[in-house]
């Protein structure tokens, strides 16, 4: 195969791989477990897994934490002024690529806001230039998931981002510590409403507790809790949005859509969501032309 490329998107727990051909068709993806958190130390190996029998000639793109200081090659932040659609000439090349492989690294973004507030993105970034692929204009994208970043883009350039640990949360407070016990496997739309209601009277901390409190008083079924917490979370991101944004841009499928799209009603705003893939593949066919340079 002459044409085509294969993108990684390499996350911390996750990572998912496309091998698209000439015109950008799309012909196989995979995905696994292997990511940062697993495959350190051993990423050529790992790398070798997922591609197992694509085209060793096809260029490969990565982006994520591949690029962090304990992946497996450390790339340096872009600064927030520098243009997404800059971001196919600021590839770096895989200094230890397996032989015959053209490899490269997609750079993360640094912001330093007006008071010397310091956020970062590593991939992000990638979504976003696929976003723009897609027709983004001017406005919020949210990017949900296990770090959930809140993006304003004015002209294809981030303006500022706040990172809210969303989904970090709601995992270490389902699996360890006092809600552990409560917290349930169920969805039930009523309570992330009443989660979302419960969103700024107090601090995170207090209404948290509140989550607790409600089970064990009997004022709510234990049921419950799970969805209440996930409105809780959710609804926090929006409320340290001020004002909240009428329309938003929300890069999220099934469960992730729904909530957030949810959230962004229940604040009067109009969702508009992108399917994550699409996103990707989109912002893959335009860093192509960087490593083929």
């Amino acid at each position: 195969m002459k044409h085509g490329v294969i993108g990684i998107d390499w996350g911390t727990t996750h990572r998912r791989a496309y091998l698209l051909g000439e015109g950008g068709a799309l012909l196989d993806e995979r995905s696994d477990d292997q990511g940062l958190l697993v495959a350190r130390g051993r990423f050529a190996e790992s790398f070798d897994a997922i591609v197992q029998g694509w085209p060793r000639e096809l260029p490969v793109v990565m982006s994520g934490m591949v690029g962090a200081a304990s992946g497996w090659q450390e790339v340096p932040y872009l600064e927030a002024s520098t243009p997404l659609a800059a971001l196919s000439r600021h590839l770096v090349p895989l200094k230890d690529a397996p032989q015959g492989r053209r490899m490269a690294i997609v750079p993360g973004y640094r912001w330093i806001g007006p008071q010397g507030e310091v956020d970062v993105m590593r991939g992000e970034e990638t979504q976003l230039l696929g976003a723009l692929a897609l027709g983004q204009g001017d406005g919020w994208v949210v990017l949900p998931g296990t770090h959930s970043k809140w993006v304003r883009l004015e002209r294809g350039v981030m303006q500022g981002w706040r990172t809210y640990m969303t989904g970090e949360l709601f995992a270490l407070l389902g699996q360890h510590g006092t809600l552990a016990g409560i917290v349930g496997p169920d969805d039930v739309p009523e309570a992330f409403e009443a989660g979302l209601l419960a969103t700024g009277r107090g601090a995170l901390s207090h209404t948290i507790f509140g989550c607790r409190a409600k089970v064990v008083t009997g004022r709510m079924p234990a049921a419950h809790a799970r969805s209440y917490l996930s409105g809780l979370l959710i609804g926090t991101e929006w409320g340290d949005t001020r004002p909240s944004p009428r329309a938003v841009t929300v890069v999220a499928a099934g469960a992730l859509a729904s909530a957030y799209g949810e959230a962004a009603r229940h604040h009067g705003g109009t969702p508009i969501v992108l399917d994550p893939r699409a996103v990707y593949l989109a912002a893959l066919a335009s860093l192509q032309e960087g490593i083929n340079k």
